[in-house]
């Protein structure tokens, strides 16, 4: 018998209250992890809401297979990236959604397996692929790059002040194998240790990249605002700055009827605004959330509502 995973979902009570799921509404968990925030959905829209839920992690498919099978057909769960979402909603016929859910970034689960090279906490080969039939993992980047292209990912990804000297040191010291000796090498840069780890920077760039997760960001928002009925939610948590640029530039773009640019006298683009922003501030997790969950702590939630159009400037 598989131990069924459990985690504490972040912001669990504000995506309940933003989706506001109710019976007869469908749904979709873009990154449905163990499928916690999936869970609450469900429970919110009974007796007959469905619930459509994708991961690119087969560990995570399985895990939310089972932890979710008390809902019977009303879940359907499938190995696939969101950046489908489009397609997979055609072929089960869904014209349009109430609401969606995307938990951006690398989950509690990827961290804490050992063998999936995400955390630099314990000794594990160099993987960090979310989809483990991916060609490019942690150990390419970090062994097959030149010095310049490894310090120009460690500054767009990970907003590394010492990209440089880190590629320059990562260099030096190839073939690197593990993500311990890789955080040491990291380290060596560092002359002291400031509150976070000197790694994590480096490590969070070097999975964004592996995963390609930014452009993923790009694809699926328009898929999403595309799929929602009016008055249908679209609930985004991200967990560091460029996650959450992406999420907020689009929505402001969406939310306004002209996207020309500022000083133009007339408007010429023909833009309509598709979506109202919920919150123009992110939503962040209460202290208490925190203390439970530190994951919680860099997490930010912004919301947008499909507007009707028929009141598309309301």
């Amino acid at each position: 018998m598989k131990k069924i995973y459990s985690h504490e979902p972040v912001l669990y009570q504000e995506i309940i209250h933003a989706l506001n799921p109710s019976s007869g509404g469908r749904y979709v968990d873009g990154t449905i992890g163990a499928g916690g925030h999936a869970s609450g959905i469900l429970m919110a829209c009974e007796p007959d809401g469905e619930l459509l839920g994708m991961d690119i992690d087969p560990q995570a498919v399985s895990l939310a297979r089972q932890n979710l099978q008390k809902f019977g057909a009303r879940v359907r769960i499938i190995p696939a990236s969101y950046t489908t979402l489009s397609s997979h909603l055609a072929e089960i016929g869904w014209e349009k959604i109430n609401g969606m859910v995307l938990d951006l970034g690398a989950s509690s689960m990827q961290f804490d397996d050992p063998d999936r090279g995400f955390s630099f906490q314990v000794d594990s080969d160099l993987d960090m692929r979310f989809e483990p039939s991916n060609f490019i993992n942690a150990n390419k980047v970090v062994n097959d790059l030149s010095e310049t292209e490894l310090a120009d990912l460690l500054f767009k990804y990970g907003e590394e002040p010492k990209s440089r000297q880190i590629a320059r040191a990562i260099i030096q010291a190839r073939p690197i194998t593990g993500t311990v000796q890789l955080a040491r090498v990291i380290s060596s840069v560092y002359s002291s240790r400031g509150k976070i780890h000197p790694a994590t920077r480096s490590f969070q760039a070097i999975r964004i990249a592996v995963n390609d997760e930014l452009k993923a960001i790009e694809t699926v928002l328009p898929q999403a605002i595309n799929a929602l009925a009016p008055g249908g939610r679209l609930a985004v948590i991200s967990f560091h700055s460029l996650e959450d640029r992406i999420a907020k530039s689009y929505f402001r773009q969406e939310s306004r009827d002209c996207i020309c640019p500022p000083k133009q006298p007339v408007c010429t683009c023909g833009h309509k605004a598709s979506v109202r922003e919920i919150n123009r501030r992110p939503i962040m997790a209460s202290e208490e959330e925190i203390q439970r969950n530190p994951r919680a702590r860099s997490a930010k939630l912004r919301i947008v509502e499909k507007l009707d159009k028929k009141n598309e400037n309301h």
